[in-house]
């Protein structure tokens, strides 16, 4: 029996700013200052990602793809799980005014 029922998390996903960090800055031995100048930012903002304060938009996650050969939907993807996780929780309590559901096609 297979259930299509997604996944629920409990917890906030991994900031792709955490990612960076450890799983390609570090082992690379890449610093803050390096990767920002690289990318065309400043430290502060790349600070900023990797401690989970700032966004990833789609322009600096092609520029990080570029600089470590990765993909630029790997970074738009974690960064989507992040934001669709956090609209989640701000809407947890709202509920529409009225709802809508898809009509079935008859044959």
């Amino acid at each position: 029996m297979q259930n299509d029922t997604p996944l629920r998390r409990n917890r906030r996903p991994t900031h792709p700013g955490k990612i960076l960090r450890e799983h390609y800055l570090v082992p690379r031995g890449i610093t803050q200052t390096a990767l920002a100048a690289d990318l065309g930012i400043s430290t502060k903002h790349l600070s900023r990602i990797v401690n989970g304060h700032a966004r990833i938009d789609s322009t600096l996650a092609a520029k990080i793809a570029k600089v470590l050969e990765t993909t630029t939907q790997f970074w738009v993807n974690l960064q989507a799980k992040i934001d669709a996780w956090d609209a989640e929780q701000e809407t947890a309590n709202w509920q529409p005014a009225n709802v809508y559901p898809a009509k079935l096609a008859v044959a």
